[in-house]
């Protein structure tokens, strides 16, 4: 079983937020960022690298990638995953990736999303995707840094 710390929805993926506040206060060495697009981006790549936090591995898979290779991970992987959107998130959970918990974090507004939380906005697909979560046990939780509370998930809904 893979050592999942966490699952993160943050269309930023790597950057000094998540370098720093969430990657310290997990205590992960490894961020996986699975996205189809950036696994195909090495640019893209080097530039999240830079974000990252020194002594913790970057891995850049696709969706379908990290479903089939998850599995191969030791125990000592302390992985924490980002995702871009919670389509991808449902993907993964589909695809067998045992994760249990999601962190909403940003999800940035743009044509045909609302604004629901702090630094969430969401759409119909995105609304869709949280109940198909919440309905196979995922726990979600709005927060966009670890020391800050989180927020009611029930704004995904309103």
């Amino acid at each position: 079983m893979p050592n999942i710390l966490l699952t993160r929805i943050d269309n930023r993926l790597i950057h000094g937020q998540v370098a720093t506040q969430w990657n310290s206060s997990l205590g992960s060495n490894l961020i996986l960022v699975a996205n189809d697009k950036v696994a195909a981006d090495k640019m893209r790549q080097g530039l999240m690298d830079m974000a990252a936090p020194s002594g913790v591995a970057t891995r850049y898979f696709t969706l379908e990638k990290t479903i089939e290779i998850i599995h191969k991970a030791t125990e000592r992987q302390k992985i924490f995953i980002i995702c871009e959107n919670p389509s991808d998130v449902l993907k993964l959970v589909e695809g067998g990736v045992p994760i249990k918990k999601v962190n909403i974090g940003n999800m940035h507004m743009s044509e045909g999303k609302r604004q629901v939380a702090t630094s969430v906005a969401v759409d119909e697909n995105d609304i869709a995707a949280f109940k198909k979560l919440q309905e196979r046990g995922v726990e979600l939780e709005i927060r966009r840094v670890p020391t800050m509370a989180a927020e009611d998930v029930s704004k995904l809904y309103s």
